[in-house]
């Protein structure tokens, strides 16, 4: 089976990605610190890779509202925040640890919900596939120069949160 490029269908895996990750730094059995490097590093790059590459183009399509676009971005901000939230914790599976990773799956999981409510099944609806899949292209290069990068670094994260 060949993988989707549908756009619609990459960033609901991402999606899903997330929410493992959540369980495993939910897990006293897991790996949490290894599970927050990789979630942090996709938030970024996913989000970053939204911004740049999907939100701009589905702007442009009068059945995607674009208020819900500009609040997607806002709710990167906030799934940001969270983020470094997290990060900032000394002490893995602390009871701080647990406060903030619930601060942050809220977060993410509202955004998430919403996004695949409002501005994910608008582009289903109205978004030729061929369109879906250029965007899908075009998200996909982005979102793996960023994972590459490191995105998901403290520093980076500080920096995201300040600007």
């Amino acid at each position: 089976m060949t993988e989707s490029g549908d756009v619609v269908e990459l960033i609901l895996r991402d999606h899903r990605k997330m929410e493992d990750l959540f369980r495993l730094m939910r897990s006293v059995e897991a790996d949490r610190a290894a599970a927050l490097r990789e979630f942090a590093d996709l938030l970024i790059a996913h989000a970053q890779a939204e911004e740049a590459e999907v939100y701009p183009a589905l702007k442009r399509y009068k059945h995607i509202d674009d208020e819900e676009v500009e609040h997607g971005e806002h709710e990167h901000d906030e799934g940001n925040e969270a983020l470094l939230g997290l990060l900032e914790v000394e002490e893995v599976g602390s009871e701080e640890w647990d406060t903030k990773l619930e601060e942050l799956v809220e977060a993410v999981t509202h955004h998430a919900d919403e996004e695949e409510r409002t501005i994910l099944n608008g582009a289903r609806e109205n978004v030729a596939m061929e369109r879906r899949e250029e965007l899908g292209a075009a998200f996909r290069e982005q979102r793996e120069r960023l994972l590459k990068s490191g995105c998901g670094d403290i520093e980076n994260v500080r920096r995201l949160v300040r600007s």
